[in-house]
């Protein structure tokens, strides 16, 4: 479809395509098989300033919005997601110091993540405190100028290969995720370890590790917003970002949905390609259909996004849900077209259908985003217009 972009918006459309077919297409199956972080292409993505695209142009950005950031995501994505996450994650650190940071902050942070030279991520899940922010164990105490920070995050996107951490800790444990405030801990700063790079299902060239507070020392000036806003900070972080990881479903959904057609029309069977079986035809046309309308929701809620909307929330977590389920769905199907091949690692399509999984679950699972719809639902019912 034709969504009418704009003239800049098609230049960062094409400059990204490139990007994903020339660098990180050909790197995706080392990286996935590999496990290691693809610094490599984070070097072209940087050079071709892709990280100032969320960045504000009085800190060395672009000054573009959550839609460029989709665009983005998508095409991107559509050639690994894995590798795609190192410049999202970075976007999604980035977030709440867009939101609630003072311009000082910003003026330390920013211009690092504009140019490529400071990955960001975002430190909230726990063991214990994922879907639960109530949860969260992590404790921040206030000494004098600083505060100490103690606990460990868990599954942080880009953990270790970051500079700049924002962390979710408790500095009043007593009034739950009242008490949540939000912090930038700095990669480096003493009492700030990492466990293990963990193993993954999907995207595997994407960093994911634990952060490990011990005494952590974190300069009072690193505080993010007031005490006891961390919640609403991270809430409102999500509500932006989210858009994003539906990018990134539908980029998912849209290389395998390509390798698909691709294969059926190679592959004979009876003496004549597989794509003219009535039955596969009408699978790609659910799989083409179920993409595009993603798209559709996704492109719409970022638009909506950028054009000041304030509750946003339901539309955010709509367009997320829909986009994963969609991604889980089409990978399915294009493995199933590929029958036999699509299950060995020789061909890529296994991969597309391993990385979608991960869209369903990040950024709060789909379970807890449909529990976001229905409760704006219900608490909305009867509202005059």
């Amino acid at each position: 479809m034709d969504y009418l972009l704009t003239e800049e918006q098609r230049e960062l459309q094409k400059l990204t395509r490139d990007i994903a077919r020339n660098a990180v297409a050909p790197k995706a199956e080392y990286y996935d098989r590999h496990e290691e972080f693809p610094w490599d292409v984070v070097e072209v993505f940087a050079q071709a300033d892709l990280f100032r695209v969320f960045v504000p142009e009085e800190y060395d950005g672009l000054g573009m919005g959550v839609f460029e950031l989709c665009i983005v995501a998508e095409e991107l994505s559509k050639a690994c997601a894995g590798i795609a996450l190192a410049l999202l994650g970075t976007a999604l650190g980035t977030e709440p110091i867009l939101i609630v940071g003072t311009d000082e902050q910003k003026k330390r942070f920013l211009p690092r993540v504009a140019a490529g030279k400071a990955l960001a991520a975002f430190a909230l899940t726990e063991a214990e405190a994922g879907s639960d922010p109530s949860a969260v164990r992590t404790r921040a105490r206030r000494d004098g100028d600083h505060y100490i920070l103690n606990g460990t995050k868990q599954w942080i996107t880009n953990g270790g290969e970051a500079e700049i951490y924002v962390v979710i800790a408790s500095t009043a444990p007593a009034r739950g995720v009242r008490g949540l405030s939000a912090f930038v801990v700095e990669k480096g700063t003493p009492g700030l370890d990492f466990g293990k790079k963990e193993d993954k299902l999907g995207i595997r060239a994407s960093a994911t590790r634990e952060l490990i507070f011990d005494d952590c020392k974190v300069p009072a000036a690193n505080l993010l917003g007031k005490e006891g806003s961390g919640f609403i900070t991270a809430m409102r972080t999500f509500d932006r970002t989210r858009p994003g990881v539906a990018a990134q479903a539908v980029g998912i959904a849209q290389g395998a949905l390509e390798l698909a057609v691709a294969y059926a029309k190679e592959r004979r069977q009876f003496g004549q390609p597989i794509s003219s079986f009535q039955g596969l035809q009408f699978m790609l046309a659910d799989m083409a259909t179920k993409t595009e309308v993603a798209r559709a929701m996704t492109y719409a809620v970022a638009r909506m996004i950028d054009a000041g909307a304030r509750d946003v929330s339901r539309y955010s977590s709509i367009c997320k849900t829909f986009a994963s389920d969609v991604a889980v769905e089409v990978t399915a199907d294009a493995l199933q077209i590929f029958g036999g091949y699509g299950y060995m690692r020789e061909y890529p399509i296994e991969k597309y259908f391993r990385d979608a999984k991960i869209t369903q679950l990040y950024e709060g699972t789909n379970q807890i985003q449909r529990q976001v719809i229905a409760l704006d639902l219900i608490r909305t019912a009867g509202r005059k217009s």
